[in-house]
């Protein structure tokens, strides 16, 4: 019933959209989602790209981050697919087999004003599919932005704690890590509970570094095996659980339920937090200053840290392609839209001159903006579900990993039961994928 209502709540929203104009106008239909201030941003850039384009009215449909996903896909079973719209890069080959998403190419290559050169590579990259290989080929997309999740540290809280600030270019190892997280946490009013706290990492979003760094990986080379058994995950997992069940250094999951972790670093209780480049809007109100460092290092040496995304996609079934296509590359590159977003402090920008210009900018909060930069050029990487068909055997590893983070299941334990169940689940997918090719 859900799909039902919703996909024909999009239809009446995108029929207008996907053909219908009046007035003389071509109306075109942009879906996305984001926080608060992402909205009035994107809001204010489609405003501009009517200006510029007054023969066009774009309506917008704005929908919650986490009903996005369910709201297009009830879009595109009910055949009502908007114009232009956001999707994730690891639905692009099967968007792309499914007749959802237009081969933008030549639109976007041979536009007018646009230079594809000084986008990201490796955002447009995201959005090419050869028809076998994502990462290569045609472009079924372009970057909303690129979402490199850095680490942050309150640089108050370690002044006052006498800790020696971190070193932007070094990053600690796994032993100095958990050290500093020691110092970092205190009872600060002395009534025997801690207040105060060295980190409050969330495992789905924030295990990956550390996994990564540590010499392992969620599937092997070809994408096909799942490798989360291998010892060197277990020993990357068992650390990250051990901050919390061991070491203290994290709120419980009691404290957790009390105040979340993101919560208590707005307050200034946590030492260490994950910082994507669309937080910065809302931590430049912080009553603390924070900056910037490298994810700590484990056995190969070599920070790691993933590097998110969101497509700007149009539909197959657009009856304006070439507005469509040039509503998504205004939105992706061009450089007076592109800051328009930064202004606006809701993402880094596309355009690498313009990038460049912002992370040197000291006027915006944090200093270290060019560990952003650093992690796409250097040590960024994508989430593992980028290269499969469907993400639901990724999914699984956190559906039951609490027991692990509770320190009621060593990480060995878990990693082999999950293996078999997750390898299932990636098996299901590659099959899909043979399917939806032939």
């Amino acid at each position: 019933m859900l799909v039902v209502v919703v996909g024909g709540v999009l239809g009446a929203c995108s029929s207008e959209g996907s053909g219908g104009d009046s007035g003389g106008k071509v109306n075109l239909t942009f879906m996305f989602s984001g926080q608060p201030q992402e909205q009035t941003a994107f809001k204010n850039v489609v405003k501009k790209f009517e200006e510029d384009n007054p023969d066009v009215k774009v309506k917008t449909v704005v929908t919650a981050g986490d009903q996005y996903d369910t709201k297009l896909q009830a879009a595109i079973a009910g055949n009502s697919v908007p114009d232009v719209f956001f999707y994730n890069p690891g639905n692009l080959k099967a968007y792309v087999n499914a007749g959802v998403l237009k081969d933008i190419t030549e639109l976007v290559e041979n536009a007018e004003g646009v230079d594809l050169t000084k986008i990201w590579e490796t955002g447009i990259n995201k959005y090419r599919y050869d028809g076998e290989v994502a990462g290569q080929g045609a472009i079924y997309g372009l970057p909303k932005d690129l979402g490199p999740f850095a680490f942050g540290y309150n640089k108050t809280m370690f002044e006052e704690a006498g800790v020696p600030l971190p070193d932007p270019d070094k990053p600690y190892t796994l032993e100095e890590f958990l050290e500093v997280n020691k110092q970092l946490t205190k009872d600060k009013d002395g009534d025997g509970k801690l207040d105060q706290w060295g980190t409050g990492l969330n495992v789905n979003w924030s295990l990956q570094p550390f996994v990564w760094s540590n010499g392992a990986d969620w599937l092997d080379e070809t994408n096909t095996k799942v490798t989360v058994d291998d010892p060197k995950f277990a020993e990357a997992l068992q650390y990250f659980a051990d901050l919390q069940n061991v070491h203290k250094v994290t709120p419980s999951v009691a404290e957790g339920q009390t105040l979340d972790t993101y919560q208590r670093w707005m307050q200034g209780q946590i030492g260490f937090f994950p910082v994507g480049p669309w937080d910065m809007g809302a931590y430049k109100d912080l009553k603390f200053e924070y900056d910037l460092l490298p994810w700590p290092v484990g056995s190969t040496g070599e920070t790691k840290a993933w590097i998110g995304s969101l497509g700007i996609g149009v539909s197959e079934k657009t009856k304006h392609a070439e507005l469509a296509a040039e509503l998504a590359l205004y939105l992706s590159a061009d450089e007076e839209g592109q800051q328009a977003l930064v202004d606006q402090q809701v993402q880094l920008p596309n355009n690498t001159d313009v990038a460049a210009e912002w992370a040197a900018d000291d006027s915006i909060k944090p200093a270290n903006k060019e560990e952003f930069l650093q992690i796409i050029e250097t040590h960024g990487r994508d989430l593992p579900t980028n290269f499969t068909y469907t993400g639901e055997w990724y999914d699984e590893f956190f559906k039951n990993i609490q027991p692990v983070i509770d320190g009621k299941k060593t990480a060995e334990e878990y990693v082999k039961e999950a293996q078999p169940k997750m390898q299932k689940l990636l098996d299901k997918a590659i099959e899909q994928e043979e399917k939806a090719k032939n």
